[in-house]
């Protein structure tokens, strides 16, 4: 089962829901827990793995012959995404804008295209007391993690729990990470910027057909605005985390709820519990 764990702006805690809930369910089973916030990757933070394997992650882009080329212009047409332009007798290739499509390679009518390899990042994994790990680490610079994302998602292994921490917001990155989940877990906060950008979210979870759950942090602070939305749009909010010093003291610490407060590890097996329920009942509607 994967089970991704998202959110719409930054700072709600989604990596500590992650972690706290890969290290409770570590006793019961094979877990997994992949970081695909390759841009600033930090559950390594918080679960401290042994890295045993690293490898990087490339893609190709097109390198211009100009003594073949004919300036004919039809790599910059059909380059969607500007990564080539032609002006007058010249060439302009923007690597950083290339998404390694090879189209303008294969359409060249020149042959003048060849592919050159750019690293652009890297894959880490290991273990972390238990817990299979690996994250990605998108280089400084580089504008496309999506190639890293899409590395770091082909190490799920399905014979057991997987758990994606995802990069926040509702752009590429994170359609390309909540894609294929079982069940997408969306962790905000009680306040109004935290209830906008969970309306995003929501939305973008259900154009890809995931089904979700809520997770409400630092509960105590701000409004019940967010409740009212879920109750609303019939979104069932299966944990709440209360604002709490002692908390916030632990993850200043690199400390995840699981383990400075082991009290919360039932709390987050019950969460899993009704994600795997909620996940079911999709299973079944769908068969019918």
């Amino acid at each position: 089962m994967i089970v991704s764990v998202a959110s719409g702006k930054g700072g709600t805690g989604k990596t500590l829901v992650a972690t706290s809930l890969a290290l409770s369910l570590k006793d019961r089973g094979r877990v997994q827990l992949l970081d695909c916030d390759v841009e600033e990757p930090n559950a390594h933070v918080l679960l401290k793995p042994l890295i045993t394997h690293s490898e990087a992650v490339s893609i190709p882009t097109p390198k211009v012959d100009e003594q073949k080329c004919s300036y004919c212009g039809k790599c910059a047409e059909v380059c969607a995404y500007n990564a080539i332009a032609i002006l007058s007798k010249h060439v302009l290739v923007f690597s950083q804008l290339c998404h390694g499509c090879g189209a303008c390679n294969y359409l060249c009518p020149e042959k003048a295209i060849s592919e050159e390899v750019r690293e652009i990042g890297v894959v880490e994994s290991g273990d972390a007391d238990g817990v299979e790990f690996a994250h990605g680490k998108l280089n400084v610079g580089e504008a496309m993690p999506t190639p890293v994302i899409r590395r770091v998602k082909e190490m799920v292994n399905q014979d057991g729990t997987v758990i994606i921490d995802v990069p926040p917001g509702t752009s590429c990155p994170v359609v390309a990470s909540i894609k294929d989940s079982d069940f997408c877990l969306l962790v905000t906060e009680p306040t109004p910027f935290g209830l906008s950008d969970l309306v995003l979210a929501v939305e973008t979870v259900r154009e890809l057909k995931i089904p979700c759950g809520i997770v409400l942090n630092r509960a105590g602070v701000g409004d019940n605005k967010v409740e009212e939305y879920c109750c609303k749009e019939n979104i069932p909010v299966l944990l709440t985390i209360p604002l709490d010093t002692e908390i916030a003291r632990l993850y200043s610490r690199g400390v995840t709820l699981a383990e400075g407060m082991p009290r919360w590890r039932e709390s987050f097996i019950s969460l899993f519990e009704r994600i795997r329920e909620r996940a079911s009942e999709r299973t079944r509607s769908l068969k019918r």
